[in-house]
Order: C-alpha cells, then sequence, then structure tokens
C-alpha cells in the first residue's frame, strides 16, 4: 500500500502545541530506561511504544493499519525490535477487551500506550486515571487527563472534498456512503461527504448506510451490493475493515463486466491497492486520507524527548495537512481536480466550514 506523507506539516503544528501542553501539564518525562535499544554498537536509550487497536482489527487496511505503520515507523527510526521495550501492539477482539489490554500493555512497562478510535475513550480515561505517572495518547476521542494527549481530525473537511469528487464523476447522479458504527468522528465523514457532493450538485441522490460495525466485511458488501443494484455508481466507505466488503462488491463487478461503472473512495490510508481488480483496472477512485501515521510516530518523538503534550487536543484539518484526498493516479480528470483544489483552498482558508453533523 502506497504510504501518504504528513511528517513536516504536522510536526511544526505539534510542536507549537507541545511547548503549550508542557505549560499547562502537571505530568513530567519519566528518564528514559537504562536498556539499549536493538542494533550494533547502539547506546541510545529506549522510548517504547505500544498500541491497542479497535475492534477493526491491526490490518483492516485502513484506520487501526495505519497506526500501526507510525508505530512500526516509529521503531524503524530507533532501531527498536517488536516486544517489550521496544514496539507493539494488542488487538481488540471486542470492547470488552480495551482496559486489559491497556493494562496489559502498562504491565509490560511500555513508555506510550496509545489507544486507536473513538470508541476506546472509556477504557483510555479509566486507565489512565489509575494510572497517572503513565503517559497515553487516544487517536479520535477526548479525555480530559493530565496524562493523555487527544489527537483529532476534522474528518468533515477531508470528506467534503470526497463529496466534490463524487458528485463531479458520478454518471448516474447517485452516491453512496456506507458507514462503520454511528458515532461522532463517522458522522462528521458522512456530513462532509453530503455537504460536498451538493455543494456542486444540489440534485445529487445520496444513499446512506450505517452497518454498525468496523469489523463485518459481509455487512460492508451487502450494502454495496444493493447501492450499486439501485444505480449507485460511486461509493465513499468510513467503515474500517467493513469496508473491505465495498472493495470486494465494486471488484466482482467490474470483473465480470469491464464497461461497469462502479468506483470507490477509501478512508484514512491510501486504499488504492484494495481496489486492484487486474494488471489494468482498479476501482479506486481515490482516498480520503488522515495523518493517523504520521500523528503516531510525531507523538512518540515528542514524548521520547520530553515534550509529552498531556492534557491538550491537538487538532488536524486541511489547512494542517492532516487529512486530504490521496492522488487518484488520472481516474479523476483534471478539470474535475480544479474544482477540488478550488474547494480545498476555500476550506483552508476559512471561507468554507464544513458542519460536523448531517442536520436531519
Amino acid at each position: 500500500m502506497k504510504k501518504r506523507k504528513f511528517g513536516l506539516v504536522l510536526s511544526s503544528v505539534l510542536a507549537a502545541s507541545a511547548i503549550l501542553g508542557a505549560c499547562g501539564t502537571k505530568d513530567e518525562e519519566k528518564p528514559a530506561k537504562d536498556n539499549a535499544s536493538s542494533g550494533d554498537n547502539n547506546t541510545e536509550e529506549t522510548f517504547s511504544v505500544a498500541m491497542v487497536t479497535d475492534v477493526g482489527g491491526v490490518d483492516d487496511k485502513s484506520f487501526n493499519q495505519s497506526a500501526w505503520e507510525g508505530v512500526q515507523a516509529y521503531g524503524k527510526e530507533h532501531n527498536l525490535k517488536k516486544g517489550k521495550g521496544g514496539f507493539d501492539y494488542l488487538q481488540s477482539a471486542s470492547d470488552a477487551d480495551y482496559e486489559t489490554n491497556l493494562n496489559n500493555l502498562l504491565r509490560r512497562d511500555f513508555d506510550l500506550v496509545f489507544g486507536i478510535g473513538y470508541m476506546m475513550a472509556d477504557a483510555v480515561e479509566a486507565v489512565a486515571a489509575d494510572n497517572p505517572d503513565k503517559h497515553f495518547a487516544l487517536i479520535d476521542a477526548e479525555v480530559k487527563a493530565d496524562n493523555v494527549v487527544s489527537i483529532l481530525f476534522k474528518e468533515q473537511e477531508g470528506a467534503f472534498l470526497a463529496g466534490v469528487a463524487a458528485a463531479k464523476m458520478s454518471k448516474t447522479g447517485k452516491i453512496g456512503f456506507v458507514g462503520g458504527v454511528d458515532i461522532p468522528v463517522i458522522n462528521r465523514f458522512e456530513a462532509g461527504f453530503v455537504e460536498g457532493a451538493k455543494a456542486v450538485n444540489p440534485d445529487i441522490e445520496i444513499q446512506r448506510n450505517y452497518t454498525a460495525a468496523f469489523d463485518k466485511a459481509d455487512l460492508g458488501k451487502i450494502a454495496a451490493n444493493s447501492m450499486y443494484s439501485s444505480g449507485v455508481d460511486i461509493i465513499f466507505h468510513a467503515a474500517g475493515a467493513t469496508g473491505n466488503g465495498v472493495f470486494s462488491e465494486a471488484k466482482e463487478r467490474k470483473a465480470k463486466d469491464p464497461n461497469a461503472n462502479v468506483w470507490v473512495i477509501g478512508v484514512d490510508a491510501d486504499q488504492y491497492d484494495e481496489g486492484k481488480v487486474d494488471d489494468k483496472t482498479n476501482v479506486t477512485l481515490t482516498s480520503m486520507l488522515k495523518g493517523v501515521n504520521s500523528a503516531v510516530v510525531d507523538f512518540s518523538n515528542k514524548a521520547k524527548n520530553g515534550e509529552f503534550p498531556g492534557g491538550t487536543t491537538v487538532v488536524y484539518g486541511l489547512a494542517e495537512d492532516g487529512v486530504k484526498l490521496a492522488d487518484s493516479r488520472g481516474a479523476i480528470p483534471a478539470d474535475v481536480q480544479a474544482v477540488i483544489d478550488e474547494y480545498k483552498q476555500k476550506i483552508s482558508s476559512g471561507e468554507i466550514v464544513v458542519p460536523e453533523k448531517v442536520e436531519k
């Protein structure tokens, strides 16, 4: 999977955030451990990092995988090995595993533990309260605690651009949105997609389906089958591993009929590879990227350097390059891309404020 680099812009924003956070937090950086990192003649003291996935799994080709890629990148940067004293992850099979997995990583003495996903907020809050001397980072939700940094993204801004692309590229005037669980972060994806599509085509028909799961590819496939069968030609998913089923349905239709006009807009990571039908055919129109992997690397390094911004919330949008659309590899023509770029500029400048929730 082709990876996107958000680090340069995110790092500059994070530097300012960390300085402000350091002034307001009661937490002080713990001394680094004495054991040296793996590698020949490397005496750098280690700072270990680990993460707990939500139920989508570490290989969801999307949100959790992006976070894990960030943890691995941090480990590679500091010549660490997977496991205790280096970097690692624990996968949650259900929400009942969240607190257990967080505590298991603390018992293994990781210096910074990431909770990946909105659904982990309660668990992170509880475990952080019980372990005030430990450091936590929570992605996609907010916890008010001196030993937790909350990392949020303006998904609605990136999704707005996805909506513009879908409405401009649709030949049927029907597009679809497949969401996972009906929670605020997914509502932001939906709201942005709807607003963007209607901005360029007020008459566009938008079908929406929440599958109530992030780990059920079969439900994503069923939702996509229904939409494509009704005339929808482009589907944007924000459903984690459930979205893999959307890709499966689109690829099956394209393989059966090479002339079928079916597209998928991926989410969180560049999902171009997920849309590959054969060497010449791909059903991925573009993907709405979130800089989760780069944020993980940046916050890990900040914490390692004694700059952990505990008690703060950092939010990334288009202006900070925290969300964006992936390269379409020619699927989106230049005239449509120009319209997308125009809206990107208007949102980044504040001329357009994208709502976080669809008004019913």
